[in-house]
């Protein structure tokens, strides 16, 4: 995920106005996720629309701890199989107060999502990620650690960007070493296109925060020229009266881009 100590400043920045596993244990199959019927093609970005991630089957093992715990916390904090009756959440219920409300899109196994959670208790998180076996691995660590202010969503992020949270509801957007596919005939798959942005900003609340990270090179170019030509988007520096905070921890699969020589590269847009 992330390392808070290493901000690389971008070109063009500018300013904004103030305002122990069990082995053999529940083997699970990962289907693959797509994103919602679409058969006018609407998700293809050279349209300027959504882009149609799709994602390959895995297969997990998840220990009888992880299990149990799925079992017994999942139908409380967490959300599987977006129903095709879309209806922005009621995040107030489902949390049980009305707090500040931070969108993160694949969390993995949620090293980041599990700590800025806990030193930001005021504020309300829900992070969505394919894979079961990460989700359980957070899941656990929610439980063993009582953090109250997660909530958790098996499915594709822009159909719960898109169908799920309401305009103008996030205080905050996190997007942390999304899959760069590196291959050319594969940017289209990349999270970050033009259309996902203004998507982003149309969720944020006035003031509210995009925080984007990278450890690839050419996914930080593209990732600066969409974010930057959001008109209702305007790039900050971090710690600059945020509503959010902006530390990552450093996590293994930072180190491991770190020890391979890969700079990571981050972004702050604040909606006007």
């Amino acid at each position: 995920m992330g390392h808070h100590g290493q901000m690389h400043a971008q070109p063009g920045v500018g300013t904004c106005p103030d305002a122990p596993a069990e082995v053999g244990a529940g083997l699970d199959t990962e289907e693959s996720v797509s994103p919602a019927s679409d058969p006018d093609g609407s998700h293809d970005p050279q349209r300027g629309y959504l882009p149609a991630t799709s994602f390959r089957s895995r297969r997990s093992t998840l220990s009888g701890g992880q299990r149990e715990t799925w079992d017994r916390r999942w139908p409380a904090i967490g959300l599987s199989d977006i129903p095709r009756r879309f209806e922005p959440l009621d995040t107030r219920a489902w949390f049980g107060r009305q707090a500040p409300l931070v969108l993160e899109i694949g969390c993995g196994s949620g090293t980041s999502t599990l700590a800025m959670a806990r030193d930001e208790p005021e504020i309300d998180v829900i992070a969505v990620e394919v894979y079961k076996r990460g989700l359980a691995q957070l899941l656990c660590a929610i439980d063993r650690e009582q953090v109250s202010n997660i909530r958790l969503i098996r499915g594709n992020g822009i159909d719960v960007l898109q169908h799920l949270i309401a305009p103008a509801s996030l205080t905050g957007f996190r997007l942390y070493f999304p899959d760069p596919w590196p291959k050319a005939r594969h940017h289209k798959r990349r999270f970050l296109q033009p259309a996902t942005v203004g998507l982003i900003a149309d969720r944020l609340l006035p003031g509210g925060v995009l925080h984007a990270a990278t450890d690839h090179p050419g996914y930080a170019e593209q990732m600066a020229e969409v974010g930057d030509a959001e008109p209702r988007l305007c790039r900050v520096e971090p710690g600059s009266g945020l509503p959010i905070s902006t530390e990552r921890p450093t996590t293994k699969y930072e180190l491991k881009a770190q020890e391979a020589g890969h700079s990571v590269s981050e972004f702050i847009w604040k909606r006007r």
